[in-house]
């Protein structure tokens, strides 16, 4: 089973900013998932779940969105290399 999450926005955003409704949608999709990835809400996985495509795909799409794949902080890091 999978729900359904429907957003309003004006009919003349799409064209604002020079894409189609079917590109603009799309994109909006890629934002919501990639921010949700970034807030450490979703796995990547499970975005790229949320966006019907392989998890590779969305992995190597991060870039565009200007999103690290690993995000770890120094010491974080470390403590990783450490216990490796």
């Amino acid at each position: 089973m999978s729900l359904q999450l429907q957003i309003n926005y004006p009919e003349t955003l799409p064209d604002a900013v020079g894409k189609t409704r079917e590109q603009f949608e799309q994109e909006a999709k890629w934002a919501m998932a990639v921010k949700l990835y970034e807030m450490k809400r979703l796995s990547s996985g499970m975005a790229a779940a949320l966006l019907g495509v392989e998890r590779v795909t969305f992995i190597l799409k991060l870039n565009d969105y200007g999103v690290p794949l690993i995000d770890l902080s120094e010491e974080e890091l470390l403590s990783d290399i450490e216990n490796a």
